[in-house]
């Protein structure tokens, strides 16, 4: 099974971040901007949570607040869930299908090396499958 660190060497590992005093709305205009689901949440080069595309949904319009007027401080989720670079891809599917999570930060120490989807992670199954499928194929065909 393949680690946490061989899928980032893979993946673009530009990480995009916003500062918890930032408006939620200039937080949703960059994932729209980017066609992400999420953000990193970084103050003085710390992580300080991750805000989703569900954090806003939730927090947010459910509730009836503007999103120009609340920052990400207020919505956020704490930084408490992350993996390290040798965490395999199935940990990672078992830990977000526990902790209801779509996205999980990749850390070393301190330092924030990326952040891994929920696409990610399936797309790295699907590759590994077919490669075992072609292997196979191959052993039977001779």
């Amino acid at each position: 099974m393949e680690t946490i660190e061989q899928l980032l060497r893979k993946k673009d590992r530009t990480v995009w971040s916003v500062h918890p005093n930032a408006t939620v709305y200039e937080a949703i205009e960059l994932m729209a901007l980017k066609e992400i689901g999420a953000l990193a949440v970084v103050e003085n080069d710390q992580l300080a949570g991750m805000l989703s595309e569900r954090d806003y949904a939730r927090n947010v319009v459910l509730k009836g607040r503007s999103s120009r007027d609340t920052v990400v401080r207020e919505i956020m989720t704490p930084p408490e869930l992350r993996v390290r670079p040798d965490y395999t891809v199935e940990e990672c599917m078992e830990m977000m299908t526990e902790e209801r999570v779509r996205h999980l930060p990749v850390m070393d120490g301190d330092r924030l090396l990326g952040i891994v989807s929920i696409g990610d992670l399936v797309k790295s199954v699907i590759s590994e499958q077919q490669f075992m499928i072609r292997q196979l194929e191959q052993y039977i065909g001779g």
